[in-house]
């Protein structure tokens, strides 16, 4: 039985006054989630953020970190910055950090060995983009982002590892894969761990990242191999971010 995981990707938005507003509108509209709860806060957010859900049922997440573990990368986070913060989880190879910043796949996979090894939970994304889509390469783009991803880990570490399915076209734009679209791809995604681990992908949560809001979550959390979201604009409003926890 796979528990679904939502997780709020607030990407560059909410200085820490925001942060509080946010979270005190947020922490009781969801007390009664069935599903685990995220929110992947800024930097700058953290310690407060953390501080704020200490007692709930919400987990702490971060946006990325270094494979490193210090040193001359300006700009960049350790993964022990994280954990002295309290952060759980934290997003990996999110398209945007592809498409504007170049990670590539075997730096998507150095940043999450260093956070499985120092006991973060990482958020792996994967998805297409539209030409890659309307070129009938969303199976070759998934698996071979997927295979990268995870080249070198090893199977006791899936417990703790959440991949998120994110088309890259629908992500900020309003538009949504249909929920079979996205149960199929997902299925391919979980296909290709099946490949790498054998049964071991079966227990695998794979989210959906590509703009899950209120009116379209009940839809796809509905779909057999769908286990959360990754959701962005909506988790920058408590009421839109709780119905879709709550879907």
């Amino acid at each position: 039985m796979r528990i679904p995981i939502i997780a709020g990707n607030w990407k560059m938005n909410n200085t820490i006054r925001e942060t509080k507003e946010l979270l005190d509108a947020l922490i009781p509209l969801i007390r009664d989630a069935k599903c685990e709860v995220v929110v992947c806060v800024p930097y700058t957010s953290i310690a407060v953020a953390g501080d704020m859900i200490k007692d709930t049922n919400i987990k702490l997440g971060a946006q990325n970190v270094h494979w490193a573990g210090k040193g001359a990368f300006t700009a960049e986070i350790s993964a022990d910055m994280l954990v002295e913060l309290g952060v759980e989880y934290v997003i990996i190879g999110h398209s945007e950090r592809r498409q504007y910043f170049g990670e590539t796949d075997a730096m998507v996979n150095g940043r999450a060995k260093t956070a499985l090894l120092k006991g973060l939970k990482p958020i792996i994304c994967v998805g297409e983009t539209l030409a890659e889509r309307e070129g009938g390469l969303t199976e070759k783009v998934v698996t071979t982002q997927t295979a990268g991803a995870f080249n070198g880990i090893d199977a006791e570490s899936l417990a703790n590892i959440v991949i998120a399915y994110e088309p890259v076209w629908a992500i900020g734009t309003g538009k949504t894969a249909t929920s079979q679209d996205a149960n199929d791809t997902i299925k391919v995604i979980r296909d290709e761990m099946a490949r790498l681990y054998g049964a071991a992908a079966d227990a695998m949560r794979i989210q959906y990242g590509g703009s899950m809001n209120p009116k379209n979550a009940a839809e796809l959390m509905a779909m057999p191999e769908i286990d959360g979201g990754l959701i962005g604009g909506a988790s920058l409003k408590a009421e839109d971010f709780s119905k879709v926890v709550l879907y």
